[in-house]
């Protein structure tokens, strides 16, 4: 299954990730991170129980053909910043050739003529926005809107001087690094037929970065990663599990042994939470703390530890 999308910016041979994503153009990472985070939910197969199975199938096209590459591109720092010098060349175009360009939205069109541009651009988008994945067969047609009113907002600011699309703006770029745009104007924004799916899922990536974060000792930012992996897989047994290793790690014994159960209850084989749990049953003292692991006696630092066990992933090998 492919999706074409013929209006707005995709007119300009543009993959309008932040239509896909139902985000305005000068929206900061946050709040594109929390709108994907809602969409992957809505799309994701655990949600679309009681759905058709076209709908189902829709979903699930919808989300690793059209979510997750829009999601690839603005979530990496340097992708983002290209993909805004990039835009803003397809915007400049647009204003070249304004006049063989058309509009079909009504919200399009009032918002090229309406006094106070940025408020109605705001407004409307919102409203589409919320729509937008409720009916997946009203999706490409909700997402085609928001393009349109993407364009014209990028068309007026351009025009009025000065446009703001990311943040950081400190990058510069040449013509050797700026994406070809030399394309066919009409094409699949799907990735091409042939290029099979990755095999690694947002859960694990969320997983993966995770433990590196655990095995370098950020383990509040690898606490993140796995609660946002959760909200995505509610039920993922690895990353409840990983969850309680972390939080046994930092003594906090109460959601330690809320994460390591959970783990244990959704797959009981799961061998980091079983050893887990045996840590925390062993190493409890009379004053309710856990002792922690002793280091290799070379070092005091955790990545010095043999891999395997318990702590062998904060800087061992993986299993």
């Amino acid at each position: 299954m492919s999706f074409l999308i013929e209006r707005g910016l995709f007119l300009l041979d543009f993959n309008d990730h932040h239509a896909i994503l139902g985000v305005p153009v000068d929206a900061d990472i946050k709040d594109i991170r929390k709108r994907y985070l809602k969409i992957a939910r809505r799309l994701h197969p655990d949600s679309c129980l009681s759905e058709s199975e076209e709908d189902k199938q829709r979903a699930s096209q919808f989300l690793s053909k059209l979510v997750n590459p829009a999601w690839e591109k603005l979530s990496q720092e340097k992708d983002r910043s290209e993909y805004g010098l990039l835009l803003k060349l397809k915007v400049q175009q647009a204003l070249q050739k304004r006049g063989s360009l058309d509009v079909v939205s009504s919200l399009a069109k009032q918002l090229s003529t309406t006094p106070n541009p940025d408020h109605f651009y705001q407004a409307s988008l919102k409203d589409l926005a919320n729509k937008q994945y409720d009916h997946l067969d009203q999706t490409l047609e909700l997402t085609a809107q928001i393009s349109e009113l993407n364009l014209v907002y990028l068309m007026r600011k351009e025009s009025s001087g000065g446009i703001a699309l990311d943040e950081p703006k400190k990058t510069i770029y040449t013509g050797s690094n700026i994406p070809d745009s030399t394309r066919s104007s009409t094409r699949p924004i799907a990735t091409a037929p042939n290029v099979p799916p990755k095999r690694e899922s947002f859960s694990d990536q969320y997983y993966r970065r995770a433990e590196a974060l655990a095995a370098k000792g950020n383990f509040a930012q690898a606490i993140l990663e796995l609660r946002d992996a959760l909200k995505i897989e509610p039920n993922n047994s690895r990353c409840h599990s990983l969850l309680g290793v972390i939080h046994l790690r930092q003594n906090q014994l109460p959601m330690a042994r809320v994460h390591i159960n959970k783990a244990l209850q959704i797959d009981p084989q799961n061998e980091m939470a079983l050893e887990a749990k045996q840590k925390l049953e062993q190493g409890q003292s009379s004053a309710g703390k856990v002792t922690p692991p002793k280091a290799s006696p070379k070092s005091n630092k955790p990545n010095d530890q043999p891999g395997g066990g318990l702590f062998g992933l904060f800087g061992g090998k993986k299993k």
